[in-house]
């Protein structure tokens, strides 16, 4: 099936509704030849968008992706590069979201993945510490200096978009254009009722992330931890947990009963987890993660589900997670 491209909510933006992300996997979990595969397996697949943060693997992730793109060479104005600002390092400046690091760490971003400009400049996590109006600014200046072509947020309330947006607006700045949620069958409470209001105005998109849970939606987590995977790695005990804890446990017995419905349409657990995503006409961008190239090969057959989710289907979806 050809790639689907969505508009980024109101603005003129297109991006590929399933597109590759960095997190957990490059310069940590994956190397550059890896990268390579499964960043030159979705392109051709016509994945334009390629997400990243200066927090991934303490800016390796930016490298790695910065040294594909450099090896590709694939023309600038075919892509959509992404990267969030917020944790750079361990100064006292280094991190949240005032003018000064949204500044230099745009700038010290831009060097890793040797590109002059981003086209989405993420601000990663709300700053309780930075004035709202003082990221707005420094978000609207470095646009104004052609490194990065429109400006978002990750995880922000409801309350601080539109907060971010009446300031824009009262000033003449540019306006955060998209959110980046977590959104999947196990976590929608945000993007399906909080952010409901701003669909409309003032029209954000929305690039969610985590769509298959890290993995527990795939059903490889209906056994216990199997070796090698993301939760094994030293510093992912927290997603260990997350995943594996008795808290866990009730999701993993949904994961399961999930199989019998993918099955049915003739597909697997993730397909059918990410085509669920892309039913929701909110969602720009699925941003999927992968290991190696015929993950990413299974993650984009995604496509090929979206239209065998009939309103029966997605009844029988909701009954599995609605216990």
């Amino acid at each position: 099936m050809d790639m689907e491209y969505r508009k980024l909510g109101r603005s003129g933006l297109r991006i590929s509704a399933i597109s590759l992300g960095a997190w957990v996997t490059y310069g940590s979990q994956v190397g550059e030849d890896v990268a390579w595969e499964c960043m030159t397996a979705a392109y051709d697949a016509g994945v334009n968008f390629f997400d990243n943060a200066e927090a991934y693997a303490s800016g390796k992730a930016e490298t790695v992706m910065g040294n594909v793109l450099g090896r590709a060479g694939w023309k600038r104005s075919d892509l959509v590069i992404s990267t969030k600002i917020f944790w750079g390092g361990q100064g006292p400046n280094d991190r949240g979201l005032s003018r000064k690091h949204i500044i230099e760490g745009t700038d010290a971003s831009l060097g890793r993945l040797q590109l002059d400009y981003v086209d989405l400049l993420f601000c990663h996590r709300p700053d309780p510490d930075t004035p709202i109006e003082e990221t707005v600014r420094a978000m609207n200046h470095v646009i104004n200096q052609g490194k990065a072509l429109y400006w978002g947020t990750s995880e922000w309330s409801a309350a601080d978009i539109e907060a971010a947006v009446k300031i824009a607006r009262q000033e003449r700045l540019a306006a955060p254009a998209m959110e980046q949620p977590q959104y999947n069958l196990l976590h929608r409470e945000r993007v399906e009722k909080e952010y409901a209001p701003l669909y409309d105005d003032p029209g954000i998109g929305t690039t969610i992330w985590s769509p298959l849970a890290s993995g527990l939606l795939t059903g490889k987590y209906d056994a216990g931890e199997p070796a090698g995977t993301r939760t094994s790695h030293p510093g992912m005990e927290w997603l260990r947990e997350e995943i594996l804890g008795a808290a866990a446990r009730p999701k993993i017995e949904k994961v399961k009963r999930l199989k019998r419905v993918a099955d049915e349409i003739g597909c697997t657990r993730a397909q059918l987890s990410i085509a669920w995503c892309l039913k929701n006409p909110n969602v720009s961008s699925v941003i999927t993660g992968a290991t190696r190239r015929s993950q990413m090969i299974e993650n984009l057959g995604a496509l090929e589900v979206v239209p065998r989710l009939t309103p029966d289907v997605m009844r029988g979806i909701e009954e599995v997670f609605a216990s």
